[in-house]
């Protein structure tokens, strides 16, 4: 019997996966060998300031939970590696490319974005985006921009008017 007490309890842990992958609009995986004690507790701190979490499970059961979703991430799985997963799907990225540049014992292997396969390119492109707040400055001065040219140009047009 207690085979099939481990077999339930693996079973659980790769729905788990599972349940995290679809329900996550980000699921990266990077290898975290060489990071010291200390160094993963500032990972986890940061990846928690940009809402995101960080988990290690074991190869074969993310191979399983993925191969379940039909996701192809099996060059990703090789040799130790860790998850870091968010309903943001650019906060963990961010996040882990900033850590990488001070740690270079991180390395991002892979992962799932948006509900599909990303490969290192794109998640590297994806790093370089802005944050949602630095986005939404740049809207504002756009829109800001655009109201004072549209009031400069009916104050002009009233100026117009009453010479006439």
């Amino acid at each position: 019997m207690a085979n099939q007490k481990i077999i339930e309890a693996k079973s659980q842990i790769v729905d788990e996966i599972a349940d995290v992958a679809k329900n996550n609009a980000s699921f990266i995986l990077f290898d975290y060998r060489g990071l010291t004690a200390e160094e993963t507790s500032e990972l986890r701190k940061a990846l928690r300031e940009n809402d995101a979490k960080y988990k290690v499970w074991k190869n074969t059961l993310t191979k399983r939970a993925m191969d379940s979703l039909n996701f192809d991430l099996d060059s990703c799985l090789e040799g130790p590696s860790a998850i870091a997963f968010s309903t943001d799907a650019v906060a963990p990225i961010k996040a882990l490319s900033t850590f990488a540049k001070d740690h270079p014992a991180l390395e991002i292997k892979g992962g799932i974005v948006d509900g599909k396969v990303t490969s290192l390119d794109e998640i590297k492109a994806l790093s370089t985006i802005p944050s949602r707040e630095g986005l939404l400055t740049m809207l504002a001065g756009g829109l800001i921009g655009t109201v004072r040219d549209l009031s400069i140009a009916l104050n002009l047009y009233s100026e117009q008017k009453e010479e006439n």
